[in-house]
C-alpha cells in the first residue's frame, strides 16, 4: 500500500507585518529602558541621602525636610481634585449623553479642551496669579489648589468624554427600552462599565498636579511649612524640590525629594487601580 505524503503548506509571513512588529517591540524595550534608567538614576542618586532628617515635622536649613511639602502636596492634590473632578465628569456626562452629538456647541467646546489640555502650565500660573493671588492679595494653597484644578478640567474632562463614548448603544437603548430615565440609564448603566477610564483620567491628572512647579510657584509660594488655613503660602513637593536644587547646597536631598515624589505617585496610580479593579467588580457581580 502507497503511502500519501500530503505537502504542509507552510504559512507565508508577511515582511510588512513583521518589520511593524519589529518597530512595536523596539519601541516598547526603548520605553521601558528610559523609564527604568531615569528611576534608577534618581534612586541611585538620592536613596543615601533618604534619612530620618528629611522626614521631620519642621523644616529647617539643615535638614530641609520634605515633610511640610509632602503635606502640602497631599493637601492640594485634595483640594484640586475635589473642585475638578466632579466639574470634569458632569461636563462630559452632558456632551455625551444629554448634548445632541454632532452638535457645533459640543465642537466648539472639545476644541477648547484640547487646547486647553496643551497650554503651558506657567500661563495658567500668570492667570491664577492675576486672578486669585491679587483677589485675595497673597500666595496661598488655595489659590494653587484653584488654578491646578482649571488645569487639569480639560484633561479629567476629555477622558471622561471618551470613557462614556466607549460605552456601546445597546446598553442605553436597553435601559431605555425597560422603561428607565436618561438619568437612571447614566448613572446604573452607563457609568459603572466607564469607571477604569474615568478613573484613567484622574490619574493623569494626579500626575499632573503631584508635579506641577511653575503654575504654584506663581499663586501657592514657596513657604516651607504646613500651612494652618488655605489661605496662607505653601510649597508642594516639586517646589521644594525646585528650591533646594536652585541652592546647589543640597542636591542630593533634591535627588531624595525627587525619588519619594516618584513613590507617591506610583502608589496613588495603584490606589487608583485598586479601586476601579473594586468598582468594577461590584458592578459585574
Amino acid at each position: 500500500m502507497t503511502k500519501v505524503v500530503v505537502p504542509v503548506k507552510r504559512k507565508r509571513i508577511d515582511p510588512l507585518s513583521l518589520m511593524l512588529r519589529f518597530f512595536v517591540i523596539l519601541a516598547a524595550v526603548l520605553t521601558a529602558a528610559v523609564v527604568v534608567s531615569i528611576v534608577g538614576y534618581i534612586a541611585i542618586k538620592g536613596i543615601p541621602y533618604i534619612k530620618p532628617s528629611l522626614f521631620a515635622w519642621k523644616y529647617t536649613s539643615q535638614n530641609v525636610s520634605l515633610m511640610p511639602s509632602l503635606v502640602n502636596t497631599v493637601l492640594t492634590l485634595i483640594l484640586a481634585l475635589v473642585i475638578a473632578t466632579p466639574l470634569g465628569i458632569f461636563a462630559a456626562v452632558y456632551l455625551a449623553e444629554y448634548a445632541k452629538r454632532g452638535n457645533t456647541f459640543v465642537k466648539i467646546i472639545r476644541m477648547a479642551a484640547e487646547t486647553l489640555s496643551g497650554i503651558p502650565s506657567i500661563i495658567y500660573g500668570l492667570f491664577g496669579y492675576l486672578t486669585f493671588v491679587l483677589f485675595w492679595r497673597g500666595y496661598s494653597i488655595l489659590a494653587g489648589g484653584l488654578t491646578l484644578a482649571i488645569m487639569v478640567l480639560p484633561v479629567i474632562m476629555r477622558t471622561t468624554e471618551e470613557a462614556l463614548l466607549a460605552v456601546p448603544d445597546m446598553y442605553r437603548e436597553g435601559s431605555f427600552g425597560l422603561g428607565a430615565g436618561r438619568l437612571r440609564t447614566v448613572l446604573r448603566v452607563v457609568l459603572p462599565p466607564a469607571i477604569p477610564g474615568i478613573l484613567a483620567g484622574v490619574i493623569l491628572a494626579t500626575g499632573r498636579i503631584v508635579g506641577e512647579t511653575a503654575a504654584l510657584v506663581f499663586t501657592a509660594g514657596s513657604t516651607e511649612k504646613i500651612p494652618s488655613s488655605l489661605f496662607d503660602s505653601a510649597a508642594t513637593l516639586a517646589v521644594h524640590m525646585y528650591n533646594i536644587s536652585r541652592e546647589g547646597l543640597h542636591i542630593g536631598q533634591a535627588y531624595a525629594t525627587a525619588l519619594v515624589l516618584i513613590a507617591l505617585v506610583v502608589l496613588i496610580n495603584m490606589l487608583s487601580a485598586w479601586v476601579a479593579k473594586k468598582m468594577t467588580g461590584e458592578h459585574n457581580g
